[in-house]
């Protein structure tokens, strides 16, 4: 098979050249990237630290001057080259890297063309462009997720805890912006599971590993193991003590997910159940 081809944008303003390996290495699990492309001013002194690494990463620096205060034109040349772009017909995707919520227009037409999209930006990126894209990725998990990995890091459950940590601290702090929810929540994840397997076909209810995670990452855009503190689905898949996995019967590699019946979880799920429906017909006494 043909490998996708994927243009790969960069907004010099919204992120920094630190994260230069983990764009390029993430843009390669979906195929290649034939446009590399950055944008910025280069006159500016905030551009050094990218200057250095464009040329060994062989990424085209695309000069904008700001010709008004207050108006990002970075934002207006990538949208335009974009377009260019997907009009040329060179492409099967982009890779839209900003932390702005400017691009979200541009990521929702793309897909409209057919184009897959794929996000990269830091956690403080808003909802409605994480959302716009089919796949988004946070370059800040990536690099933690990274040195965790190497074992200079944390393990992957404190990270996980840092992340959640941060999020329930800004909450806290009254500067939660509606448009900036932060990364799908452990427990969304844990519901969208359950659901998908008390409708899964079949006696025994159970659903192939690989398409929970493909059903996942369709439902939410920014869904990563990575996210959570984990390398591989299984891992992530194990930590939840509702489900019970097993390989195949028939001595494949494939595994297999299924709810358990006696976990604490869904202990806790029929207990509330029931206590809703005792309260109900206490209601109506």
């Amino acid at each position: 098979m043909d490998e996708k081809r994927f243009a790969v944008l960069i907004d010099a303003d919204n992120v920094s050249a630190k994260y230069i390996k983990y764009i390029l290495d993430e843009t390669a699990n979906y195929g290649i990237a034939t446009y590399k492309r950055i944008y910025g001013d280069w006159t500016k002194p905030n551009t050094i630290a990218w200057k250095e690494v464009l040329l060994e990463n062989s990424v085209t620096p695309v000069q904008q001057y700001s010709y008004t205060v207050g108006k990002n034109a970075t934002d207006a040349a990538m949208i335009i080259d974009a377009m260019d772009i997907l009009y040329s017909g060179n492409v099967d995707g982009y890779c839209i890297v900003s932390s702005d919520s400017d691009f979200t227009k541009l990521s929702s037409r793309l897909r409209e063309s057919g184009m897959m999209v794929i996000g990269m930006g830091e956690r403080k990126t808003p909802k409605p462009f994480i959302s716009s894209c089919n796949l988004f990725k946070y370059l800040d998990v990536l690099a933690e997720s990274e040195k965790q990995t190497m074992g200079i890091q944390e393990d992957g459950e404190n990270i996980a805890k840092k992340v959640n940590g941060q999020q329930k601290k800004k909450e806290q702090n009254g500067n939660y912006d509606d448009t900036e929810k932060g990364m799908t929540d452990i427990n969304v994840i844990k519901l969208a599971i359950k659901k998908m397997l008390n409708e899964a076909d079949g006696k025994d209810q159970r659903m192939n590993m690989g398409e929970i995670g493909n059903r996942l990452a369709k439902r939410y855009s920014d869904f990563d193991v990575r996210n959570y503190g984990d390398t591989k689905l299984s891992k992530f898949l194990k930590k939840m003590d509702f489900l019970e996995i097993e390989t195949d019967k028939e001595g494949g590699t494939a595994m297999w997910v299924a709810l358990k019946g006696d976990s604490e979880e869904n202990k806790s799920d029929k207990n509330q159940q029931k206590h809703k429906r005792s309260y109900k017909k206490r209601k109506k006494t």
